[in-house]
C-alpha cells in the first residue's frame, strides 16, 4: 500500500479509532507503515514510500522464502509514484532514485530486525548520484555504507570485517574520524568493501537494484525469525504469528556535509518525565550512526548542552530554522497521538524529513509524571492515564542506589542513559554474561556498543556499560525498556574483545567484580 492510498483508508481519525480499524491498519502495516501514512495525512514532512504488509511476510514465511507471485507488480506500481513525485528513476544512472529498506511490526521492536539504506547504488548511480548532487565524497560515503549494510544484513558477511578495513584506512592516513575521510578515500574503500564481499562469498557484490531490493526486502522478512527477535517478543509477550511489514522510502541524506544532519529525539524525557525536547543528533550523519551508537551524538537543545558542560553546539543553536520546525512537529505529534512521541528524522541542506514517530519507551518514574502532566494539560482524561503505568514496571521506582556517602573510586565516567545502579562482574560479550547469570553470578555486560544480537545478554545482565553511544542508541533504549542501569558513551573505556581485557585510565580488568553508578 502507498501512503497516497492509506490517505482514503484513514480518512477520520476519530472515526478509525472509535471503530477499532486502527489497530487493524497497524497490524496490517506495522506500526511504522501505519504511522507514516498517518504523518503524511496531517502535512508532517515525509519521504514518499510504500508499505509491504504484514500478509506478505507471513506469506513468505509460510513458504519458505517464496515470495507471492502479485508482490513484484505491486511494487513496479508503488516505486512508479515515487518515481513521479521525486522526478527519479530507480536504476536510472542519470537521475537515480535511492530507497531505504525499513521493518516495522505491529509492536515496536527497537533494533531487533533488519534495515537497509542507500538500496539501488551500484558502480554507475553512485556516478549519478556525485553528478546530480556536486558531491563526490557524499556519493561515496554513502556507497559504501550500503555496501557494508547490505553485505552485513543480506548476503551474511560479518560486520566487523566492513568496520576493521575502515579502521586500517584511517590509521593509515593518520584521520581519527569517518568525516576526515574524502571522496577518493571513500572509492577506495569501497572497492576494499567488494573485495571482502568477493572473497567471503565467491560472487561479486550485486549491482542489479531490482536484485538489490528483493534481497533486502527478503532479509527484514527473514529477521522476523531470527533468535534476537525471538527472544525480544518472549520477554515482552508479543505474539509470534503476527510477522512484520517492510517500509520502502525514497531516501533523504543526512549526510551532505554541513547543512545535512540525522538524529533521534522525544517530545519529553524518558528518564524523568520532564516536559521539555530530549534528543541526540550529529552532523553529516546517517541515522544509523546514532542507533547503533558508531558515533557519540550532540545534544538536540542548548539547555541538555549547558547542562552537561559539554563544548559542541546542539542543534537549536547550530540549526535554528530546522530546530523551529522539528519544535513545531513535536508538538503537532505529541497533541495528535495525545502520547510522548519517540521520533526519527534527518535534515538535507536545511529541510526537515520524518522517518518515524512511535509511542516512546519511558521508564516508570517518567510514565508517572507524563501520565499526570497529560491529564493537567487536557491531553488525555484519568482512566487513559491510569492504563499508560504498567503495574510490572512500578518496581523500578525501587532501583537500588549506591549510598552517596561511600567512597568511591571510579573509573570511568559516561552518560546516563537508563538510571538504577548495579553491581557484578565483569562481561564483554553477550553470551558469557547469559552463562554466568545463569549459574547465579550478578554480571555487568560492557560492550563497545550494544547490537541486537546481545539482547540475551542484555536480559541476563544486572546492568550495562558502553564505550560508545548516546542517550537514544541501542543499549539505552532497549535498558531503559527492560528497567535495568546503563551508562552509555564512556569515551575512556578501550574494550580488547581478543584478549577479553577493559582498560581505563592506565587500569586494566579481566572478569573483575566493578560498581556501575548511574548519574543524575
Amino acid at each position: 500500500l502507498t501512503w497516497t492510498m492509506m490517505r482514503i483508508l484513514v480518512t477520520n481519525d476519530d472515526g478509525v479509532r472509535a471503530a477499532g480499524l486502527w489497530e487493524a491498519v497497524r497490524a496490517l502495516l506495522g506500526g511504522k507503515g501505519a504511522n507514516l501514512a498517518e504523518m503524511s495525512r496531517i502535512q508532517v514532512p515525509v519521504p514518499p514510500g510504500f508499505t509491504v504488509t504484514t500478509e506478505a511476510c507471513i506469506a513468505y514465511l509460510g513458504e519458505e522464502g517464496v515470495f507471492p507471485a502479485e508482490i513484484w507488480e505491486q511494487q513496479i506500481e508503488a516505486l512508479q509514484r515515487i518515481e513521479a513525485t521525486t522526478e527519479k528513476e530507480f536504476g536510472n544512472p542519470a537521475r537515480p532514485l535511492l530507497v531505504s529498506c525499513r521493518s516495522g511490526a505491529k509492536f515496536s521492536m527497537p533494533g531487533m530486525m533488519d534495515t537497509v539504506l542507500n538500496l539501488g547504488l551500484n558502480d554507475e548511480t553512485v556516478e549519478g548520484l556525485s553528478a546530480t548532487s556536486g558531491d563526490a565524497r557524499f556519493a561515496w560515503d554513502s556507497y559504501r555504507r550500503f555496501v557494508q549494510m547490505y553485505g552485513d544484513v543480506v548476503l551474511g558477511v560479518d560486520h566487523g570485517l566492513f568496520e576493521e578495513a575502515l579502521e586500517i584506512a584511517k590509521e593509515d592516513n593518520g584521520f581519527y574520524a569517518d568525516t576526515d575521510l574524502s571522496a577518493d578515500d571513500w572509492r577506495a574503500l569501497v572497492g576494499e568493501y567488494k573485495r571482502i564481499v568477493n572473497e567471503e562469498l565467491g560472487r561479486p557484490f550485486p549491482q542489479d537494484p531490482v536484485e538489490q531490493l528483493w534481497g533486502a526486502i527478503a532479509a527484514v522478512f527473514d529477521s522476523w525469525d531470527t533468535e534476537r527477535a525471538k527472544i525480544y517478543r518472549r520477554l515482552n509477550d508479543i505474539p509470534h504469528d503476527m510477522g512484520t511489514a517492510v517500509n520502502v522510502q525514497a531516501m533523504v541524506f543526512g549526510n551532505m556535509g554541513d547543512t545535512s544532519a540525522t538524529g533521534v529525539a522525544f517530545t519529553r524525557d524518558p528518564s524523568t518525565g520532564e516536559k521539555a525536547y530530549y534528543g541526540e543528533w550529529l552532523v553529516n550523519a546517517q541515522g544509523e550512526d546514532v542507533v547503533a551508537g558508531i558515533r557519540t551524538p550532540q545534544y538536540l537543545t542548548k539547555a541538555r548542552r549547558e547542562a552537561a558542560g559539554a563544548d559542541r553546539p546542539s542543534m537549536e543553536e547550530a540549526m535554528p530554522d530546522a530546530f523551529a520546525e522539528l519544535a513545531r512537529v513535536f508538538d503537532l505529534l505529541e497533541r495528535h497521538y495525545t502520547d510522548m512521541q519517540d521520533i526519527e528524522f534527518t535534515v538535507q541542506q536545511g529541510v526537515l524529513w520524518l522517518l518515524q514517530t512511535r509511542n516512546g519507551k519511558r521508564t516508570a518514574k517518567a510514565a508517572l509524571k507524563m501520565a499526570v502532566d497529560m491529564v493537567g494539560e487536557g491531553l488525555i482524561d484519568r482512566k487513559a492515564a491510569i492504563l499508560r503505568v504498567d503495574p510490572m514496571a512500578l518496581d523500578q521506582l525501587l532501583h537500588p542506589r549506591l549510598d552517596p556517602d561511600a567512597p568511591r573510586d571510579i573509573l570511568t565516567t559516561g552518560l546516563p542513559a537508563s538510571p538504577g545502579a548495579a553491581s557484578g562482574r565483569i562481561a564483554l560479550d553477550a553470551d558469557t554474561a547469559e552463562l554466568w547469570a545463569n549459574r547465579g553470578d550478578k554480571v555487568i555486560l560492557v560492550r563497545i556498543e550494544t547490537s541486537p544480537e546481545d539482547i540475551h545478554g542484555m536480559h541476563a545482565a544486572k546492568g550495562i556499560l558502553t564505550a560508545r553511544g548516546g542517550m537514544t542508541s541501542h543499549a539505552a533504549v532497549v535498558a531503559r525498556g527492560m528497567g535495568k542501569p546503563c551508562v552509555s558513551g564512556a569515551g575512556q573505556l578501550r574494550v580488547d574483545y581478543r584478549n577479553q581485557t577493559l582498560t581505563a585510565m592506565g587500569r586494566s580488568f579481566q572478569n573483575a567484580n566493578v560498581r556501575l553508578l548511574q548519574s543524575t
